[in-house]
């Protein structure tokens, strides 16, 4: 079976472009190129000596030998967080932000949830010298406070959206119009494997840096490139699709994918996409979609900001629908008390993103010799408000 998209963005029943009459040659021009520069050998070597110097590639892969014994096998955690500004999302923006210079645009805009892709955006456009416009929900600004101060010392402006659940899903639509009413010069760089291709495939390739890494790393390590799990949350699904990426055809690897289930899965405050989701066209692909019978879009939730997004990557929806990949949701409390737990046995605060797939590990059963690496897509400073108040610090 084939993991890779075709000539028309598709990934199996999912992906393409179903994008504005406006936005059109926007997406070609990207779509024309991008392989092209991408694979270049001065994109390759700026690309490369950035994620060298500038961002502290290669990350670590670290054996956490308590969580080893607990769960009976051997955990690594590739080290993401380590990144410079806190998370994978760094990975992508370096390499658009040279992508939008190979095409000549001058304004940069991008959405954010969580607030780690606005602030790696915000920090790619002070490195370039470029004009930075970040929307982000209302809700997710609040709740992302010291983020927000990083994107606006940085240099960037950012913009509430203010309709519907005023989070990811909102400021997404807030920077499509914003791309809509600025072709010429505006880039938008999407923080995740969503939108129109080439976005998805784009956003893969540019975090495959993830995986490129594992291989080389556990054969050093174990003497094999190949784990026998792979586990990452998955929102939009960027870390998940890196971590994936050079593995999506080596059917011995088992590929676990997590969600957040919030308040429960049934409870009407999720975000389940792969179990809730049904297919349907959001921000310009085709992709599992939560909606009601009448095709709106149903409010997502999850205390994660980064994971509240009512769809998913098209990668990920045909990972779900082929079975390749195996879905798992993980419920607030679940992914709080995985938080907890990793601080206090490895002295690493993790993302809240990042503990549901930490969650995730008592409900597997691991056989002795098991290799299992579970991506730390991003580190808990920006989460601290929400694990002062749930816990009561």
């Amino acid at each position: 079976m084939n993991f890779s998209v075709d000539e028309k963005g598709f990934y199996g029943n999912f992906g393409g472009a179903f994008i504005p009459e406006m936005l059109y040659s926007n997406v070609e021009e990207l779509k024309n190129n991008y392989l092209e520069i991408i694979n270049s050998d001065e994109f390759q070597n700026e690309f490369k000596q950035l994620l060298k110097d500038y961002v502290g590639r290669p990350t670590p892969l670290y054996l956490s030998e308590r969580l080893s014994d607990k769960y009976n096998c051997k955990i690594y955690l590739k080290r993401e967080d380590l990144c410079h500004t806190g998370a994978h999302k760094i990975n992508n923006t370096i390499g658009q932000i040279l992508l939008a210079k190979q095409l000549g645009k001058t304004r940069i805009i991008a959405e954010t949830g969580a607030g780690q892709h606005g602030v790696a955006t915000a920090t790619v456009c002070a490195l370039m010298g470029l004009e930075c416009v970040i929307y982000m929900g209302e809700v997710d600004i609040e709740r992302q406070a010291p983020n927000v101060s990083r994107m606006k010392m940085l240099g960037a402006k950012v913009c509430p959206a203010t309709s519907g659940s005023k989070t990811l899903k909102d400021a997404t639509n807030e920077a499509i119009r914003d791309w809509i009413n600025h072709p010429e010069n505006t880039y938008y760089i999407i923080g995740s494997v969503v939108g129109p291709h080439p976005y998805p495939d784009m956003v893969a390739r540019l975090q495959s840096v993830i995986s490129g890494e594992i291989k080389i790393q556990l054969k050093e390590k174990e003497g094999r490139e190949n784990p026998d799990y792979l586990i990452a949350c998955v929102g939009g699904g960027s870390n998940a699709a890196g971590l994936y990426f050079n593995y999506l055809e080596e059917n011995s690897v088992k590929l676990i994918a997590v969600e957040a289930a919030g308040k429960g899965i049934d409870s009407g405050k999720s975000a389940a996409t792969s179990v809730l989701g049904k297919p349907g066209i959001i921000h310009g692909s085709k992709t599992l979609l939560m909606q009601t019978e009448d095709g709106q879009i149903t409010e997502p939730y999850s205390i994660s900001a980064g994971l509240d997004y009512p769809g998913v990557g098209p990668l990920h929806a045909h990972l779900s629908e082929t079975g390749r990949a195996e879905f798992y949701a993980i419920t607030d409390e679940e992914a709080m008390n995985a938080a907890m737990e990793l601080a206090q046995w490895d002295g690493i605060i993790p993302a809240i993103e990042s503990s549901h797939a930490l969650a995730v590990l008592h409900k597997i059963q691991f056989k002795k010799d098991d290799i299992v690496v579970l991506n730390l897509s991003g580190r808990g400073d920006k989460d601290l408000q929400t694990y002062i108040k749930y816990f009561d610090l």
